[in-house]
């Protein structure tokens, strides 16, 4: 019976094995605390996503000790190519002393597995296929102490205890909905709906964006809300998709997989974005950003990536900022189980939220107030006309909107933009 409590109790239970929980559960295990990383599926698993990553992401995969060779799988890309209003700009990452001057391609359905596989290595205990139903809590307190959850093919009821909890189970959350937090509903809230097609595109080393989304299926030509995007696989295939805000009126009257293959349909014909091209179905996926789950931290649960709605309002992304978030947390871990009294950790533990607020606080109020700009279809198709003529204001556009900055010592673009983030209320 003390074997089996062991075995399914641990310093820290990680509930998601996505970028978040991996990167989490990595620095837990670094650090040497024993961490349960529990995962509802079984690897490898896709997940809807663009499959490109910022020079920010690779930052932390350079940090984790992960290979991103190119023998390794991995496309190098060397910046964002822009169209829109007639125009295209490409652009490369700048060069800066805390970012590499590259991002990289990969495939969701393997990456998140070389992730947890590193926090495997690091000493994590990974469950898959282990499906987390409810919390446990003390009766007393309502602090959270372990979780309910259902293993294996069989379904075996097992019960997890640790005094910390951390919620990296996406954007639906269901952990943190059972402990009472909600979604708030001030926040913007993206949708992303993908899909694959083969295509000579496919080693393109640009990611590219399309800042006009035009709907040409009816009588008049119609500008759309959002975003469509490119990029080359290396594969032989490309993954295609939309980013659309809810900030329009447009966001819950269309069906956004027709409007995807209808605007597929628009491209030129060799590039084969075709159904008898497609590869996979075509999926969606809610992005929830900007804190849009709050706190960060409550009675024993610590919420990291889209749990916590941490996907930047300004371009979508959210591996960089749910593995960010993962490391954030486990420092904060690591120096609260430190403390010599429940108080003393307490104290540590609710620093987490403040944290996470002086990091991106600003930021974020930044791109909520951008968000309800470019949700009015006229102002970005003004933007988009008047901006792309400008490869300047572009490139000043492209290091706010990817949150690539030197925090010290950069040049006079990055001084604007951490300026700007540091009076914006950190809400």
């Amino acid at each position: 019976m003390t074997e089996l409590l062991s075995e399914h109790s641990a310093d820290v239970i990680v509930v998601g094995a996505g970028p978040a929980g991996s990167t989490t559960a990595y620095y837990l295990a670094k650090a040497g605390l024993d961490v349960l990383l529990l995962e509802k599926t079984a690897f490898p698993r896709e997940k809807v996503c663009g499959d490109g990553l910022t020079p920010r992401a690779t930052k932390q995969l350079v940090a984790m000790g992960i290979d991103i060779s190119e023998e390794a799988g991995w496309l190098r890309n060397k910046g964002l190519r822009i169209i829109g209003g007639g125009q295209r700009l490409q652009l490369d990452w700048p060069e800066l002393a805390s970012f590499p001057e590259y991002g990289l391609v990969r495939k969701r359905d393997d990456f998140d597995e070389i992730l947890a596989r590193q926090a495997q290595k690091a000493g994590a205990r990974l469950y898959e296929r282990c499906n987390v139903g409810e919390p446990v809590r003390d009766a007393r307190t309502g602090r959270i102490t372990g979780v309910q959850a259902k293993l294996g093919e069989e379904k075996t009821p097992v019960t997890f205890h640790a005094p910390l909890v951390v919620a990296a189970d996406g954007n639906s959350s269901r952990l943190s909905l059972a402990m009472g937090l909600h979604r708030r509903e001030d926040r913007p809230m993206g949708v992303a709906v993908r899909t694959y097609f083969t295509s000579p595109r496919h080693d393109d080393d640009y990611l590219e964006s399309w800042l006009e989304l035009w709907d040409r299926r009816g009588p008049q030509d119609r500008l759309l809300p959002g975003y469509g995007w490119i990029f080359g696989m290396g594969d032989g295939t490309s993954n295609v998709g939309l980013g659309i805000l809810n900030s329009s009126s447009a966001f819950k009257e269309l069906d956004w997989r027709e409007v995807l293959k209808a605007w597929c349909a628009s491209m030129p014909e060799d590039w084969g974005y075709t159904p008898e091209n497609m590869t996979q179905p075509i999926r969606g996926a809610a992005l929830p950003m900007a804190f849009n789950r709050q706190p960060h931290y409550t009675k024993g649960l610590l919420l990291v990536g889209d749990a916590g709605g941490l996907v930047n309002p300004f371009n979508g992304e959210g591996i960089a900022y749910a593995m960010e978030s993962g490391q954030i947390a486990a420092d904060v871990i690591v120096q609260a189980q430190a403390r010599s009294t429940p108080a003393q950790r307490e104290l540590a533990l609710h620093n987490y939220p403040k944290v996470l607020k002086e990091t991106y606080g600003g930021y974020y109020t930044l791109g909520r107030a951008f968000v309800k700009l470019i949700g009015n279809p006229k102002v970005m198709k003004v933007a988009t006309q008047r901006g792309l003529t400008h490869p300047l204001l572009m490139k000043f556009t492209l290091k706010m909107l990817a949150n690539l900055t030197d925090p010290a010592g950069g040049d006079a673009m990055d001084r604007i933009i951490n300026g700007l983030s540091k009076v914006a209320p950190k809400a």
